[in-house]
């Protein structure tokens, strides 16, 4: 099945084709001004401070919306800048240079937009190149740009900052369930996968009728997002009303994935989103994902279950199988999983 235009080529004086329309959808109207909302701020420094009241109320707001605004974590609004920088450059490359590392039609590994697997699919308006970071002994080299010049060295660094503010925040959200502080983050395993994920979101001339990112939650374990500093899209589902992800310019967007709620059991939601598009400006986004190895089984921490909270999901394997699989044929994959 030959891949649709790119979102980057039709930007450029073409109206989205049919395969790019949202025709309907269960979570409401493509509202491109929803409310605006306070998604919790968590002070990272606070989070293993002491058992005093502020650490006590970080650690409380991990678990309220499945999501939150990271800041206090350590990396230099410069080096941020110096991230989105170089992932701007990155698209301004000319296309024909960017297929060099387009992906193959059936991998979700390297350059391109979504993997088509239907006729009927909605495909998102966006272009996106991914990469896996670890295990190190996996990463597809060929696939990782060589311009612009220090891409690779700087994609690097900034997955491997990205992993220890993971970490660090698995064991945070451990600790807020009472739970000994490594307890989730074993169930990743010794070979956890590290993923990027550099999206670009052209402007787009029906932003009443099409996506920059599907509604979905993510297949990960946890995922955090550096957002475009400018250019707001980001929504957030929350008791059945969409909000606005508000623009901290140097704050670090973390959101639970669903192999979290099952570890979890249930007691902390992986929240559904989508991007929105921008009739008049491109938008840039840049996400690194960790998820458990792929052959490790996961489910809920024993220490979450008892008489009064009964487990709620069965033990899975490569859960990010499942998902794809339940994704593509307009099925909530976590559901699927349930007891």
């Amino acid at each position: 099945m030959a891949p649709p235009k790119s979102a980057q080529e039709l930007s450029i004086g073409d109206e989205p084709t049919p395969r790019y329309i949202v025709q309907q959808s269960s979570f409401g109207p493509m509202d491109s001004s929803p409310p605006l909302t306070l998604i919790p701020t968590i002070y990272i420094s606070l989070l293993f401070s002491s058992s005093s009241p502020s650490s006590i109320q970080e650690l409380q707001k991990l678990n309220s919306w499945g999501c939150f605004q990271a800041i206090d974590h350590g990396i230099s609004d410069s080096y941020l800048d110096r991230v989105r920088g170089i992932t701007k450059q990155l698209y301004a490359l000319p296309i024909e240079e960017k297929k060099k590392y387009s992906r193959a039609n059936d991998e979700a590994e390297g350059w391109g937009g979504d993997l088509i697997v239907s006729r009927k699919q909605v495909i998102d308006w966006s272009d996106r190149l991914t990469l896996k970071i670890l295990p190190e002994d996996e990463r597809r080299l060929n696939l990782w740009p060589q311009g612009p010049t220090d891409f690779r060295e700087i994609l690097n660094d900034y997955a491997m900052k990205m992993k220890s503010i993971l970490d660090l925040l698995i064991k945070a959200i451990a600790k807020s369930l009472d739970l000994e502080d490594n307890c989730l983050l074993n169930q990743f395993g010794d070979w956890a996968v590290l993923s990027a994920r550099i999206n670009f979101y052209p402007p787009c001339p029906r932003p009443d009728q099409v996506l920059g990112l599907k509604t979905r939650s993510d297949r990960s374990g946890m995922t955090v997002l550096l957002q475009d500093k400018d250019v707001e899209g980001l929504q957030v589902l929350k008791d059945d009303q969409w909000f606005k992800v508000p623009i901290i310019p140097y704050a670090l967007f973390i959101n639970v994935g669903d192999q979290m709620q099952i570890m979890s059991n249930g007691i902390i939601k992986s929240p559904v989103h989508r991007a929105v598009t921008n009739p008049e400006k491109q938008r840039i986004s840049v996400a690194v994902a960790t998820k458990p190895e792929e052959e490790r089984e996961i489910g809920p921490a024993d220490g979450l279950i008892d008489e009064k909270r009964p487990r709620l999901y069965r033990n899975v394997k490569n859960y990010a199988a499942i998902n794809f699989e339940c994704f593509q044929k307009g099925n909530v994959a976590i559901d699927t999983v349930k007891i």
